[in-house]
C-alpha cells in the first residue's frame, strides 16, 4: 500500500463536532467521514481496522461451533407484532411503507427473523443445539447519535442466536459464548471486564456486558475491590439497610417557606439529606407513579421500568405532577396522596423521616411508613453509590467508566413462545426452543480501543487491530541509495507477509512525522540519513517510543519477530 495512492486526507485541526478521543482522532486520521448525523462512510483505514475486528470474531465463533449466516438488514413489522416489540421498541425502529404499503423496519437486531427461520427449518431435537451468527450493519434511529462510532445510527455489528432442547443445554450454550467473547476482547489487546447487566429491550432471564474500561464510557460499571462482583449500574444491586429500631415520633406538619429544594430545606430544618425523603413522580404510557428515595440518593430508571414491566419511563415535569397530584413541586410526599406509590427498601428500613406536606411552604417531620402511609411495593429502586456495600460479599465497591462492546443475553423460551418455534422431541412431543443472543459492537470496538489506547499525537492501536502493521518513511526520494533501500524494504516485507505502508508522498519529515503518529501504526521504520551516514534504519515502536537502530537486511526479521509476539501474546 502507498501513501501517494491511497486515500487517507488526514486534517490539521480538529472537527469542532467530535466530543471524544476516539471520534477526534478518526476524523483526523482520515479513516471516517461523516455523511449525516450517526451515519459514516468508512474510508480504506478505517474499514481496514474493521476487517482485523471482523477477522478475529469469525475465528473465536466458528472455533466455538458457530454458523455464519446472512439476513436481510430490512424486515416485515409483522415479525415484530407477533412478538410485541412493535410497540415497546420505541422509535429507535425506523419503520417504512414500500410501494404496496406493505409496512417494513430496518433491522436494529434480528431476534424476530432467526426464530422465522428457526420455527420454517429446524424440526426434531436431532437439529438442536444450533448457534448461527451474521456481521451485518445494524440501525437505531438514536434521538441523540454522538461520539462518532461510539453511538452512531447505522453501525456493523456480529449478532449471533443459539437454540436448545432445554435450559440445561441452554446454559451450556450461554458459557460457550461467554468464553468466546473473553478469547475475542483479548485477542484485540483490550482491557476489559465482564459485568452482570440489564437485559432491556432484548429481554430474556439473565445478561453481561462485556465493557472496556475507559474514561470517557458511557456507562457507569460497579465492581468490588474484594471479590468478583461486577455489574452495570443500571443491574447492580444494593444491600438491604438495617432496619431503623427508633420508636415512632408524632407525626407534625410545619412550615418550610419558600424551601423547596432538598438542600434548602435541610438547612432551614438542620437535618442531613439522609433524613429527608424525596417523592419523584414518573410517567408510563400508562399510569403515573410515585418514587420515594432518600434525600441524597437517585432514583435508578431502569430499575423502576423492569419492576413495572414497562418499556419506558420518564420523570413528570412541574405541571404534570401538579395535575397528577394537586401539589406543587417541591412540596410533594407520601401521605395521603393517590398516586400508586412505590419504596425504595432503604426508605421502608427508615423512622421518622421528613417528607413533603403535600401543601405550598409546608413539610411533614416523623413520617414513618404503614403508620402515615402504605407503599404498593417495597423495591431496589435507586442508583448505587460508592458507599454502599458489594452485595455479595460487603467489600468495598468502585464506580469505573466503561464502554460496551459485547452483550450475551440468556432469552429463555420469549421468542420462541410468542413466534411458536418448536421442536419435536424423542417422545413426539412439540416443545419451544430456548433460545440465547450475543451481540458485539464490530465498529464501536475500534472506537473503543482508540479511547483506551491514544495520546497528544495520535492514535496508538494494538497490533491485532491496526489497519496495517508498520509505516515506512522513505525520507530522501531524492536520493538514490534511500529510496532503493526503502522500496526494497518494502517489497521484502510485502512478500513475507507483513501489510506495510509506505509513505513515498514528496513532503517534509516532519509532516510525515506527524501523519504517522496520528494514524497510530504499531511500527514505524524511517529510512533517510541515518542510513547514508552510519548504515542503519529506525525502527520506532508507536506505543512507548522506543527506537532501535538496525541494518536494513535485519530489519524485516526483526519486524516479523514483533509482530509475532504481539499477536500471539
Amino acid at each position: 500500500m502507498r501513501y501517494s495512492k491511497t486515500l487517507i486526507p488526514t486534517l490539521k485541526e480538529t472537527p469542532a463536532e467530535a466530543e471524544v478521543a476516539s471520534h477526534r482522532l478518526l476524523l483526523r486520521a482520515g479513516f471516517i467521514r461523516k455523511l449525516t448525523a450517526g451515519i459514516y462512510t468508512y474510508l480504506p483505514m478505517g474499514l481496514a481496522a474493521v476487517r482485523k475486528v471482523e477477522q478475529i470474531v469469525r475465528e473465536e465463533m466458528n472455533k466455538a461451533g458457530a454458523q455464519e449466516l446472512l439476513m436481510p438488514m430490512v424486515q416485515p413489522t409483522d415479525l415484530w407484532r407477533e412478538t410485541g416489540r412493535y410497540e415497546k421498541y420505541g422509535p429507535e425502529l425506523l419503520r417504512f411503507h414500500d410501494r404496496h404499503n406493505r409496512e417494513s423496519c430496518l433491522g436494529p437486531t434480528h431476534e424476530e427473523v432467526i426464530t422465522d427461520l428457526a420455527r420454517r427449518e429446524i424440526r426434531s431435537y436431532r437439529d438442536l443445539p444450533i448457534n448461527l451468527y451474521q456481521i451485518q450493519t445494524k440501525f437505531r434511529d438514536e434521538i441523540r447519535p454522538r461520539f462518532g462510532l461510539m453511538r452512531g445510527r447505522e453501525f456493523i455489528m456480529k449478532d449471533a442466536y443459539s437454540f436448545d432442547v432445554d435450559d440445561i443445554a441452554a446454559t451450556k450454550s450461554y458459557e460457550i459464548m461467554y468464553e468466546a467473547y473473553k478469547s475475542i476482547f483479548t485477542r484485540c489487546g483490550l482491557e476489559f471486564r465482564a459485568v452482570e447487566a440489564d437485559s432491556g429491550s432484548i429481554g430474556g432471564s439473565s445478561s453481561h456486558e462485556f465493557m472496556v474500561l475507559a474514561d470517557t464510557g458511557e456507562d457507569t460499571l460497579v465492581i468490588c475491590s474484594a471479590c468478583d462482583y461486577a455489574a452495570n449500574s443500571e443491574k447492580a444491586s444494593v444491600a438491604a439497610a438495617a432496619i431503623d429500631e427508633s420508636e415512632m415520633l408524632p407525626l407534625e406538619k410545619v412550615e418550610t417557606p419558600g424551601k423547596r429544594k432538598v438542600s434548602a430545606v435541610c438547612e432551614f430544618m438542620a437535618i442531613k439529606p439522609s433524613e429527608l425523603v424525596k417523592t419523584m413522580v414518573f410517567k408510563t404510557d400508562d399510569e403515573t407513579v410515585a418514587v420515594l428515595v432518600r434525600g441524597d440518593r437517585e432514583v435508578q430508571e431502569v430499575k423502576l421500568k423492569n419492576l413495572l414491566g414497562v418499556a419506558d419511563v420518564d420523570m413528570a415535569d412541574d405541571k404534570e405532577v401538579f395535575d397528577a397530584t394537586g401539589v406543587p413541586t417541591g412540596y410533594l410526599g407520601p401521605v395521603g396522596i393517590t398516586v400508586k406509590l412505590l419504596v425504595d427498601q432503604e426508605v421502608a428500613a427508615m423512622k421518622n423521616f421528613v417528607v413533603g406536606g403535600n401543601e405550598k411552604n409546608f413539610h411533614m417531620i416523623n413520617v414513618n411508613i404503614g403508620r402515615d402511609f402504605e407503599a404498593a411495593e417495597v423495591a431496589d429502586l435507586r442508583q448505587i453509590s460508592p458507599e454502599d456495600p458489594c452485595p455479595i460479599c460487603g467489600g468495598k465497591l468502585n464506580l469505573k467508566e466503561g464502554i460496551e462492546i459485547g452483550h450475551v443475553f440468556k432469552l429463555g423460551t420469549g421468542y420462541s413462545k410468542s413466534m411458536n418455534a418448536v421442536y419435536q422431541t424423542k417422545d413426539g412431543k412439540d416443545q419451544h426452543m430456548v433460545m440465547g443472543t450475543y451481540g458485539i459492537g464490530i465498529s464501536r470496538i475500534v472506537a473503543a480501543a482508540i479511547e483506551q489506547n491514544h495520546d497528544e499525537n495520535g492514535m496508538i492501536f494494538p497490533m491485532p487491530l491496526a489497519p496495517v502493521q508498520v509505516v515506512l518513511l522513505n525520507l530522501g526520494l531524492k536520493d538514490q541509495q534511500i529510496t532503493d533501500v526503502a522500496e526494497s524494504l518494502y517489497k521484502e516485507m510485502q512478500e513475507k507477509g507483513v501489510e506495510v505502508l509506505i509513505d513515498d508522498r514528496d513532503e517534509r519529515p516532519g509532516f510525515k512525522f506527524k501523519d504517522a503518529d496520528l494514524l497510530g501504526i504499531p511500527l514505524r521504520i524511517t529510512v533517510g540519513k541515518s542510513l547514508t551516514k552510519n548504515g542503519v534504519v529506525e525502527l520506532r515502536h508507536r506505543k512507548d517510543g522506543i527506537t532501535e537502530e538496525l541494518a536494513p537486511e535485519n530489519v524485516t526479521a526483526r519486524v516479523l519477530e514483533i509482530i509475532q509476539s504481539a499477536i500471539n501474546g
